[in-house]
């Protein structure tokens, strides 16, 4: 490839992951302050009818609504179970920021990588190498690290450890409808299958949504709504592109970042005094930092394991040529 064409490649994939990964590390502050206007199934309502217009719009102008034809009651079953999930998944992760700082509900979602892994070893016969192994108990260490000043347990469970609870629900509820969707990927595009999710979770969500809520919320109010909506249609637009340009591993990679985002723009929040009587900082001292940053290596690695090891075998059949 001609290096300047790559090097383009390269700054437009940059571009498109820096977007999606500031994008999500700002969702869990803007949750929070909406968690005192509205609740978490009717705010994910909103957001999936928002990212239903959006969606249906793109997928009707490329054509690839069609892509629905012939398919047969299984996948149908699969796309419900799928909707399912990922409304567990934004609804809890909602609930969770009532009791956690955004950027520690973010660093708790960090363990996703490994549920996905675990699955597809599970359900697609996928190899855990020896890296990625060493990672979880890593990653674990890294969590009771970050954690300590919540591990007394005399009183009773802490709020703090029922929001890691929730967000861990969370995790698994995404990391199931990500196995499904990669189980249906021959048969439907990933955006199809969030576009019968969008639609599905509608129907499935308005008898559980309040949406007298819209008709009291001010401006202000409805900016943090509408912001919520878009966020995950321009995260999700711009992760797609990414993958375009650069490989899975290196964007896996970059979404490592996501917390180190949330913990920097709640700590500036925090600092600035803006909604001081809602956002919180974590407590964090130099233990939970080093646990932060055990977490972040640990699930770099992870994501980057497989190249390595790609890599390191390519050499080997070299040597042997």
């Amino acid at each position: 490839m001609d290096p300047r064409a790559q090097c383009s490649e390269f700054k437009l994939g940059f571009i498109f992951i820096s977007v999606a990964v500031v994008f999500w590390g700002i969702l869990p502050i803007a949750l929070k302050l909406s968690g005192q206007f509205i609740d978490a199934v009717t705010l994910t309502w909103f957001r999936f009818l928002v990212a239903l217009v959006v969606g249906f719009a793109i997928q009707y102008l490329s054509g690839s609504i069609k892509q629905f034809k012939g398919l047969d009651k299984v996948s149908w079953l699969k796309l419900v179970l799928a909707g399912v999930l990922l409304i567990f998944n934004y609804v809890s992760f909602v609930y969770s920021l009532k009791y956690l700082a955004p950027g520690s509900a973010q660093l708790n979602f960090q363990t996703s990588p490994f549920f996905l892994a675990f699955g597809g070893m599970l359900f697609f016969k996928e190899r855990l190498n020896a890296i990625q192994l060493s990672c979880f108990a890593t990653l674990g260490l890294g969590m009771l690290m970050f954690f300590h000043p919540y591990l007394d347990f005399s009183s009773g469970p802490s709020d703090v450890w029922k929001g890691v609870m929730i967000v861990q629900f969370s995790v698994l509820s995404w990391a199931s409808y990500a196995l499904i969707q990669k189980s249906m990927i021959k048969r439907l595009s990933p955006n199809n299958i969030l576009l019968f999710i969008y639609l599905f979770g509608i129907f499935a969500m308005a008898p559980f949504s309040d949406f007298s809520q819209f008709a009291v919320m001010d401006s202000n109010q409805w900016a943090i709504a509408i912001f919520c909506a878009f966020n995950t249609v321009i995260a999700y637009g711009c992760f797609g592109q990414s993958m375009k340009y650069w490989p899975t591993g290196q964007v896996s990679a970059m979404l490592a970042l996501t917390p180190v985002i949330s913990f920097s723009l709640t700590a500036i929040v925090v600092a600035l005094g803006w909604w001081s009587d809602i956002i919180k900082g974590a407590l964090i001292d130099p233990l939970s930092f080093s646990g932060i940053v055990l977490i972040v290596v640990s699930v770099i690695a992870v994501q980057l394991s497989p190249i390595w090891e790609k890599r390191r075998a390519l050499k080997q059949v070299q040597v042997v040529a």
